[in-house]
């Protein structure tokens, strides 16, 4: 059987999965967690407990803070120290719980046993506020609220449960660990997912660089027996796990500008989004801890690690061996949409997968030459936009006509920037003319609403 792949550009780097046989290790506990209240999408968590309070793990620390927002939990038991400003990797202030770490209780409810609860309960409204209370968001790096997601607006029809297990980012192994070690987990989580949906079905993508796992997963929905799930083996190619571009190579069906995955009969989760449901609803177990994987060819050791939320970086690399003289970057996510963390001392966050540390001649950029208008960019971008082109509108300042070219629809894979052989810094341009494009329909939207409502008066 032929494998399938989204029908629009994309690119081939290497894989460099270097930790892949690394099993996932529990991180020991840091003296202090740094909980942010600014770790997923929509409005910031508000704190619900003060200074000097003793907290178990899983215990409430904040709740939403608007209808796209989330709980957030503590991640260890302790006394809370503080509550205020505290940089996150960006170097930019984020309102943070402070917890002194003393000893790992639990929440009494939270069942933290190995044992496999199979039995999907029946009532999907009770599922929904599980997830919702367990703070479940999106672990393959937007960090949209999960129960949000799965509450489509009327009118809208789920037709198809897609898991995503294609980790196409080179180096990040920490998905492709979790289908080995916890693939009972996650074939449990996506039949939730398929029941909550109206028992559509569930299509778990692995790519084909992923042998053991796509056995694995076939072979735990067999003994399982769920009716409706099935494995699909992707192409190896860069950015298969892109949500449009996943829905394309499995239905065969374009999300238009500016829509929603649900417009086309699809709800997409992660694989670590699944395992987190699963412990959501089955083990009543709010997100606590993620895996993540500590790579890179200078890195002192291979590792993918379970690390509580809110565990300082400099913890994590220091547990390892520490950061050595040549890494000349380390970068929190995948060389192609990962950020370049400016303070090693900022903490964790649900959807934190990665640490990659890389040296001075694997991040040296070639100097930028002018364009030689061979369209590599433009066949390589997974949307269909024309990266040579908004690169230009974004030099020229025309808001109008990055928007009428879709600046917007960027996904930032950085597809672009790899292909280009001048060197053009494509994608820092594109993310820059994106954001102020984003900025006046945002600007636009917040206007027309107030003039309505003015005209109500």
């Amino acid at each position: 059987m032929g494998k399938s792949t989204f029908s629009i550009g994309g690119v081939h780097p290497h894989d460099n999965k270097i930790s892949r046989e690394c099993a996932i290790e529990q991180l020991p506990l840091a003296p202090t967690v740094y909980l942010s209240m600014s770790q997923h999408i929509g409005a910031p968590a508000k704190p619900v407990v003060a200074v000097g309070d003793k907290v178990k793990v899983g215990q409430v620390v904040a709740e939403p803070g608007g209808f796209v927002s989330a709980f957030i939990h503590s991640s260890v038991s302790g006394t809370v120290k503080s509550i205020g400003p505290r940089k996150d990797l960006a170097g930019n202030p984020q309102t943070c719980i402070e917890i002194a770490v003393e000893g790992d209780e639990w929440l009494e409810g939270i069942d933290t046993t190995d044992t496999l609860v199979t039995e999907i309960p029946a009532d999907n409204k009770a599922i929904l506020d599980k997830i919702r209370l367990g703070g479940v968001v999106g672990l393959g790096g937007a960090t949209f609220p999960t129960h949000v997601k799965l509450s489509p607006p009327p009118g809208s029809k789920c037709e198809r449960v897609i898991i995503n297990g294609c980790e196409c980012e080179p180096y990040l192994t920490s998905d492709y660990r979790t289908l080995l070690e916890k693939g009972e987990q996650v074939v449990v989580g996506a039949a939730i997912l398929k029941q909550v949906m109206g028992n559509v079905p569930c299509t778990i993508a692995i790519e084909e660089n992923k042998p053991e796992a796509i056995a694995h997963i076939r072979e735990v929905i067999a003994k399982l027996g769920y009716e409706g799930i099935e494995v699909m083996v992707m192409k190896m190619m860069y950015p298969q796990g892109g949500e449009k571009q996943l829905i394309d190579a499995v239905m065969h069906r374009q999300v238009g500008s500016g829509a929603l995955p649900i417009s086309v009969g699809a709800v997409v989760q992660n694989v670590a989004t699944a395992l987190a449901v699963y412990d959501a609803v089955q083990k009543n177990k709010p997100i606590v801890d993620n895996s993540v994987t500590v790579t890179g060819a200078c890195a002192p050791k291979q590792a993918n690690l379970l690390v509580r939320v809110g565990t300082p970086l400099r913890y994590i690399l220091d547990y390892l061996g520490g950061v050595p003289e040549e890494a000349a970057k380390v970068i929190s996510g995948g060389p192609m949409m990962g950020r370049a963390v400016a303070n090693l001392d900022a903490a964790t966050v649900k959807g934190t997968g990665a640490l990659l540390l890389l040296t001075e001649k694997e991040t040296r950029r070639a100097p930028a030459s002018a364009c030689i208008r061979c369209g590599k960019c433009a066949d390589a971008c997974p949307m269909g936009l024309e990266p040579f082109l908004l690169n230009r509108l974004v030099k020229a300042n025309d808001l109008e006509q990055l928007e009428k070219n879709a600046a917007q629809d960027c996904i930032e894979c950085g597809c672009c920037l790899y292909s280009c052989p001048a060197h053009i810094p494509l994608l820092d341009n594109i993310r820059m003319g994106k954001g102020a494009v984003l900025g006046a329909i945002r600007a636009r939207a917040a206007a027309a609403k107030a003039a309505a409502e003015a005209a109500k008066k």
